[in-house]
């Protein structure tokens, strides 16, 4: 019995030592990490939207949805990117000359600059391809939203997007989700396509 209690006053005599020896190292703390995002391998689906005079190219991973805000136009549409919690604002516009097309040009800058106090940086991209002419806009920072753009063919035609997450996110975690929408909402704006006729 008594060696039983030694042997047992010798265990938690080891056991203290090391328990006083490890007290004396510093704790590493664990590196900053962020859950792992599967980003998918889009395909593309042709969507028609013939009374709203333009159409595009949607992912299999977006649903598109019309706008349900009471004030939206009937030519108002939501992409949904509901794996990323993150939608795409579509507004459409008719144009009717010249002075509407500056307004609505000027409307649209003013929405992007509305965040300049936010944001580190805004890049303007310009673009010019066939019947496509307008701005993409790269937002940096915590903004609210971290791309917009619009399109028009300067005669009958505008086309406004603007990319927000469904809940607040810093910049550096959701990276590349918002690389990968910005690649999305650039593929948007390359198939857009005009209804041949006039704009009402």
């Amino acid at each position: 019995m008594e060696i039983m209690k030694q042997q047992s006053y010798k265990a938690f005599l080891v056991l203290a030592l090391f328990g006083l020896l490890s007290c004396n190292e510093k704790p590493i703390p664990k590196p900053k990490a962020y859950p792992r995002i599967d980003l998918p391998k889009p395909s593309y689906q042709r969507t028609e939207l013939p009374e709203c005079n333009y159409s595009f190219d949607l992912a299999d991973f977006a649903i598109l949805r019309p706008d349900p805000y009471p004030t939206a136009d009937e030519c108002w549409y939501n992409v949904h990117y509901p794996k990323f919690k993150a939608t795409l604002h579509l507004s459409y516009r008719p144009i009717k000359n010249r002075d509407d097309l500056f307004k609505v040009i000027n409307d649209s800058r003013e929405m992007v600059y509305k965040h300049v106090m936010r944001a580190d940086e805004i890049i303007e991209n310009y673009i010019n391809a066939n019947e496509l002419h307008g701005i993409y806009y790269e937002l940096g920072g915590s903004t609210a939203t971290n791309a917009q753009f619009f399109v028009t063919d300067s005669t009958h035609h505008f086309l406004r997007g603007s990319l927000y997450f469904n809940e607040r996110t810093e910049a550096d975690s959701v990276e590349p989700v918002l690389n990968f929408l910005k690649k999305d909402m650039l593929h948007i704006i390359e198939t857009v396509k005009w209804n041949r006729q006039a704009a009402k």
